[in-house]
């Protein structure tokens, strides 16, 4: 990708030390399947990263996070076991809690190391890459021509200006909150986001005194209002928030014993307050590694959020360049599922066959919130659906607070709504909050994927007594929904 002058010579450029056919920046999920996948092909490859050699999910995000939640459910459910007639007494060793969370995460993490030590050492770099104005890959003391580019540099977490020189040392986020070598007494979480959400209850079940901040009056990202406000009513059991609260200002104070964290914050009724603490944890979402890589000097354009514009999201491929930016790098779909594709399919689209490369389809919308009770969004969402004129849909509803198998395991708080096309019979997306979320979900989606009607749903037996009969309430909705007048579809049906 070297750029040259117009005479055709660049006597000012500096010596290539490597030429590869593929060079791929960044050695997380997305890297290393677009680099084992490349490889098969491709002999002339080098992968290039800054920092850890292991992925996001296993090292700071996904493992760890849900490592803390086991304990947490542990915890909870011993202290709340009392209205089943079992009545115990718990006792949490914060340090045990956090040395487990590290040691079961190292475990993880063992295993891709021991995969990335398997590469040749000659197509690793371990250092920091730019891509200068002539197009090529500035890594060390090495600079390299690579024909293809596959950018996989991942994201980091976002903290709002100045927050870290105001707060210090107590200001922790998703990246180094797991070192904490003990639980602390006090802690607020700034974001009510997937991450902020999951670390809230489960420090807050490990007997942490944690206030959660968020800007909006919502939760998860939640886009249906009904969902919304069940979420807020399901968590706010057991978790302080302080939703719709706006900071105007973070710091620190010392006394003559220690320092402590501060926020000074109005809270939705526009009355002023200040919390006090010992750490602050800013979950404000992440960003994509990009801006300061040099990706305009491939030809490759940011929008004002940084994310590639004309980009494939099938295979990550920038027009018709010969550049492939591909999972949190995107910021298309920041999930580990969608990053492992987007890999893969960049990594086949490089080799030499292109056409026959096995390019992965694109994943159907689909999140998980792994608190309790569960959150999870799959297909389109209530609002993408109400835009668009063509889709005359149905609300599909079941609440779970009186659910048969719910209510026996002390799980009774959710509601779920599906949203079906009365046209086509098919299910466009879904919304919910409640318990085995997570399996919901994955039906939800399997049949979104492989374009199941509402009628084929229902012909599958659903085993009673299980929380899946929920399911079934909601699709029985949507089908009486779509034979009745459209006007009402806002009815609700509880589960028996």
């Amino acid at each position: 990708m070297n750029k040259q002058s117009e005479t055709g010579v660049d006597n000012a450029a500096p010596k290539v030390t490597r030429k590869v056919s593929v060079a791929v920046i960044g050695a997380g999920t997305a890297g290393q399947n677009a680099f084992r996948q490349a490889s098969k092909i491709h002999d002339d490859i080098v992968i290039i990263n800054d920092g850890f050699w292991t992925t996001t999910c296993i090292q700071v995000g996904c493992m760890p996070s849900k490592l803390l939640i086991a304990a947490a459910e542990r915890a909870h459910n011993a202290k709340s076991s009392a209205k089943f007639g079992v009545h115990a007494t718990v006792q949490i060793d914060g340090k045990q809690v956090m040395q487990r969370v590290r040691d079961e995460r190292n475990h993880f993490a063992s295993y891709i190391k021991k995969q990335v030590e398997g590469w040749p050492d000659d197509k690793k770099i371990d250092g920091r890459a730019h891509i200068n104005k002539q197009g090529l890959i500035e890594v060390n003391d090495e600079l390299i021509e690579a024909e293809q580019i596959i950018i996989a540099t991942g994201s980091s977490p976002f903290i709002p200006d100045g927050w870290t020189e105001k707060l210090g040392d107590t200001i922790l986020t998703s990246d180094n909150v797991f070192e904490l070598t003990d639980l602390p007494k006090t802690m607020a979480v700034v974001g009510a986001g997937a991450i902020g959400l999951e670390i809230a209850q489960a420090l807050t079940r490990l007997g942490v005194d944690v206030t959660l901040f968020n800007r909006v009056k919502r939760v998860a990202g939640l886009k249906d209002d009904d969902i919304n406000n069940k979420a807020i009513d399901c968590l706010s059991g057991e978790l302080t928030m302080h939703l719709g609260s706006e900071i105007n200002n973070v710091g620190t104070q010392t006394n003559a014993e220690h320092k402590t964290a501060f926020i000074d914050y109005e809270d939705s009724a526009g009355e002023s307050k200040q919390w006090q603490g010992e750490y602050v944890l800013v979950a404000t979402g992440r960003r994509n590694n990009i801006k300061q890589l040099g990706v305009e000097n491939l030809g490759v354009e940011l929008d004002d959020k940084n994310r590639p514009k004309d980009l494939s999201k099938k295979t990550g491929k920038i027009g018709d360049s010969n550049v492939y930016i591909v999972g949190d790098a995107n910021a298309h779909i920041p999930l580990l599922h969608v990053a492992s594709d987007e890999g893969y399919s960049a990594g086949s689209m490089v080799c030499e066959n292109e056409e026959n490369a096995y390019i992965r389809p694109p994943a159907t919308p689909f999140s998980i919130v792994f608190c309790s009770p569960q959150i999870v969004n799959v297909g389109m969402s209530l609002p993408e659906i109400q835009q668009d004129s063509n889709l005359e849909h149905v609300i599909g509803s079941v609440s779970f607070d009186n659910q048969g198998r719910s209510r026996v395991m002390g799980v009774n708080c959710g509601l779920l709504h599906i949203y079906g096309c009365k046209k086509t019979d098919k299910i466009l997306g879904a919304s919910m909050v409640g318990p085995d979320a997570e399996y919901i979900g994955h039906i939800l989606a399997s049949a979104i994927t492989n374009d199941l009607s509402v009628k084929d749903m229902l012909d599958t037996p659903f085993y009673h007594p299980t929380i899946l009969e929920g399911l079934r309430t909601a699709l029985r909705d949507v089908q009486h929904k779509m034979e009745i007048p459209y006007q009402y579809q806002d009815t609700q049906k509880n589960s028996s």
